[in-house]
């Protein structure tokens, strides 16, 4: 699968670097199934995903349940290439923020 790997996130609209690598570099772990674990700043999570194809060609939909701080969280997002070592995607939290982002991988 494309978009396997250790991606680390180095851009986030709406958190600042400070932030999203507050913890450990901001990352997003995929493994051959769509599956895998995200971490940004104090959110953690595990993600469940799939590939769907649209009009800009494949991307990887996915949602996720963890953690943000003490609470638990929830949400959404989607994974897209940009070329063979940069992602494009949103993470969306269940009733909060969402951010778009851009990953590289490691």
């Amino acid at each position: 699968m494309k978009f396997e790997g250790i991606w680390h996130i180095t851009e986030m609209e709406n958190w600042d670097e400070d932030y999203f690598n507050m913890e450990v570099q901001a990352y997003i772990e995929i493994d051959e199934r769509g599956s895998g674990d995200l971490q940004f700043g104090l959110v953690t999570g595990a993600i469940d995903g799939e590939i769907t194809t649209d009009k800009l060609g494949e991307k990887l939909e996915f949602t996720w349940e963890g953690g943000d701080e003490n609470d638990e969280a929830s949400g959404s997002g989607w994974l897209r290439l940009k070329d063979d070592d940069t992602l494009e995607g949103k993470i969306k939290i269940h009733g909060g923020d969402s951010s778009l982002f851009l990953a590289e991988r490691a």
